[in-house]
């Protein structure tokens, strides 16, 4: 196939275990309706963790501009990370699009994607698009510095602990929407408020802090609202630091994560930068778009209008 017909053609990225084995399972479903539609496709199948870096990277380089991920957040995730693993082709001149077939599918009910793939598909026939800004994490593995791009959200301390521990039972098999408030519950009992220090656009405070949020998006953990605000194309990071919280009051302020009220409450930060730094005196896992990653010293940044997006509905700021 020529470069230029691929210009035309979406690569559809499938992950067979996204949703417990719903991206195997409905691939059928979901190819059929890409056919009703006259949705021009090649599609490529992940066997392993990572793989989905390695298609959308050589994907971009063969040719094609457009790439569909069927499968989570993570998937996307892997999908984003492939494109900026190139520098052939400007990454602002690829677009990407989504079938959510995930358990959380965060990144997706911000911009009203559907979860019914009907609709879901009829969002990519229609081909609205925006830019959507890109942000970055520097972050350690062992003592070797490693970097990531995300598109969703990233965070570190509490939240990448229930994302490393849920991502642990994924991968024996177990998925299901619950299974991330669960581990959100029982973490608590273990988990130990970690005093850092926290540069927010050069300027520095220290705090004894339960977790840190960065994101362009809004969602995570399957509906929770940690970063309420945040705008996908504003060219900032919208930050939520969660200070010390005793576990009672953890548990009773859990229904503002989900109304998008957490900014509310008196121990808990908002920002809106450009750079994020962490150091802690213990190490804080790191995770992004529901990636477990390495663990701090850690760095946040944006990538503004990185990438084009296939949206169902336009996010704007509020007046």
């Amino acid at each position: 196939m020529a470069n230029n017909s691929r210009n035309n053609t979406w690569l559809v990225i499938v992950n067979p275990n996204a949703g417990n084995g719903k991206g195997s399972k409905d691939w059928e479903r979901i190819s059929a309706l890409f056919g009703k539609e006259e949705i021009s496709f090649e599609a490529k199948f992940t066997e392993r963790k990572g793989q989905a870096v390695e298609f959308a990277r050589d994907a971009v380089i063969k040719g094609f501009r457009q790439i569909i991920s069927v499968g989570g957040d993570g998937t996307l995730n892997e999908v984003v990370n492939g494109i900026y693993s190139q520098e052939k082709i400007s990454r602002s001149e690829i677009t990407i699009g989504m079938i959510p077939v995930g358990t959380g599918n965060d990144w997706g009910r911000m911009f009203g994607i559907p979860t019914v793939y009907e609709g879901a598909v009829r969002v990519i026939k229609d081909r609205k698009t925006q830019l959507h800004d890109v942000g970055t994490v520097s972050y350690y593995s062992g003592s070797v510095q490693q970097k990531r791009y995300f598109i969703n959200i990233a965070g570190l301390g509490f939240e990448a602990l229930v994302v490393k521990k849920t991502n642990k039972q994924k991968d024996k098999g177990k998925s299901n929407q619950a299974l991330y408030f669960y581990n959100l519950i029982s973490s608590l009992v273990s988990y130990r408020i970690t005093p850092a220090e926290i540069i927010i656009d050069g300027k520095g405070t220290r705090a004894s802090i339960f977790s840190v949020n960065v994101g362009n998006g809004r969602y995570c953990g399957g509906g929770m609202r940690q970063t309420p605000d945040a705008l996908p194309d504003d060219g900032f990071l919208d930050v939520t630091v969660i200070r010390e919280m005793g576990r009672i009051e953890i548990i009773r302020s859990l229904k503002l994560l989900y109304d998008g009220t957490i900014l509310s409450h008196p121990k808990v930060d908002g920002y809106r930068c450009k750079n994020v730094i962490v150091n802690s005196e213990s190490l804080l896992s790191v995770e992004a778009d529901g990636e477990s990653l390495g663990h701090t010293p850690a760095e946040f940044g944006i990538i503004p209008s990185g990438i084009n997006v296939v949206y169902g509905t336009k996010i704007i700021q509020q007046p």
